[in-house]
């Protein structure tokens, strides 16, 4: 049983993309022409973006958010081309939902891009508002961690599973969570913009509400996973809706990974820039597979891969 992963924010790396597009034109001008048209849509240069920009300016909430949209369609696209009846389950790490919801035909690619690019202006706009940030806390038993995090004003943004909680909120209390981390814990500042998956980003909610009501949905082809509380949604208007909530709601990233095991699934793939979710697998579900698609040369790699876990036609 296969399951497709989209990761998100914080992922991308300066020129990951270069090797895609370059595989691309080899095959012809439809994937760069699409990228152009996706960049029009996004009001960015994604193509740039994804190639020679540096890690300052992909880090920029505005800007990473499409790139990352970009690389896990260009990766499905490569993969697949079209005959996705390999795939059991989809899922995506924050931004990644909107991908994943795209791999479930649950949004066209144009409207996700719409969407994709509208949240990442507006979460930046949000976090322009207040001084506030993010942490990994790696380690400590989980209800101590959550709980030093609430009595310092914190929110657990993101349950990452495997020992990594993120905690987010204003800067001082950041401060306070490195000289004072949890017991057995060690805490790792994040180089983000803002505080988040919490209240926080409120204000983006409103924009972005609005464009989902407007946006044609469908119910999802394939199955797929939220980050809410790990569960599975049949409805594509409720799966749209927590897209939109989630951004000032935490992620529960190790729910969802304890899903994908109780649902039987044997191999995962990670969708360009691929490697933080399969990680995360690794350590919390060691006995699924796991494949991080990375370039145009791991392609024929994959394609066994997904011979190997992928559901018959």
């Amino acid at each position: 049983m296969l399951a497709i992963l989209a990761p998100g924010q914080g992922s991308q790396t300066p020129g990951f993309l270069t090797p895609w597009i370059e595989h691309f034109v080899q095959f012809g001008p439809q994937i760069p022409e699409m990228v152009s048209h996706w960049s029009e849509i996004c009001g960015v240069d994604l193509n740039r973006l994804g190639t020679t920009a540096d890690a300052d300016e992909i880090r920029d909430t505005a800007n990473a958010q499409p790139l990352l949209m970009l690389g896990a369609l260009t990766g499905a696209g490569a993969l697949f081309a079209g005959n996705d009846s390999a795939i059991s389950v989809v899922a995506g790490h924050s931004v990644g939902e909107i991908a994943a919801a795209t791999f479930a035909k649950i949004l066209n690619p144009d409207d996700a891009f719409k969407l994709v690019s509208t949240r990442g202006r507006e979460m930046a706009k949000a976090a322009s508002i207040s001084q506030t940030g993010m942490s990994a806390v790696l380690g400590g038993d989980r209800a101590v961690v959550v709980n030093h995090l609430i009595s310092l004003g914190l929110t657990p943004a993101n349950e990452n599973g495997a020992g990594q909680i993120v905690a987010a909120g204003s800067l001082s209390a950041l401060a306070a969570l490195s000289e004072n981390p949890p017991e057995g814990a060690r805490v790792r500042p994040l180089q983000v913009a803002g505080a988040f998956h919490t209240s926080a980003m409120a204000p983006a909610l409103e924009a972005m509400s609005a464009l989902a009501a407007s946006t044609e949905v469908n119910d999802p082809a394939i199955r797929i996973i939220s980050n809410k509380e790990g569960s599975e949604v049949t409805s594509g208007r409720e799966f749209l809706d927590r897209i939109v909530g989630q951004i000032a709601g935490p992620v529960r990233w190790d729910l969802c990974m304890d899903t994908l095991a109780s649902m039987g699934v044997t191999g995962v793939i990670e969708m360009p820039p691929a490697g933080t979710l399969v990680g995360l697998i690794k350590r919390a579900h060691p006995e699924i597979e796991t494949f991080a698609l990375k370039s145009p040369e791991d392609l024929e790699a994959v394609r066994e891969f997904v011979a190997k876990h992928g559901a018959s036609e």
